[in-house]
């Protein structure tokens, strides 16, 4: 259900620098996070979110979140803008 989010989603974020970033900045709705990313690089992700009660998404995998973003490759986090 979350792939179908992304998919429709008006404004998306993807990368997690580009997440905190707008995560600091209040205009992030929904964080989605792929399962299989490592936790290093979603760490930082987890505890802006946490910090600023942010909703967070899980999905089993990376290449899906990537596809449902309409890129080619996967990636760890796509936060929901709008």
């Amino acid at each position: 259900m979350s792939y179908e989010k992304v998919e429709k989603a008006v404004k998306t974020i993807i990368g997690t620098k580009q997440t905190v970033k707008a995560i600091r900045a209040g205009i992030v709705t929904e964080v989605i996070i792929a399962q299989d990313a490592e936790e290093r690089l979603i760490a930082l992700v987890l505890e802006e979110a946490e910090l600023r009660g942010t909703q967070v998404t899980h999905v089993d995998s990376m290449q899906k979140l990537g596809n449902a973003c309409g890129i080619q490759v996967g990636t760890t986090v796509v936060a929901i803008t709008g």
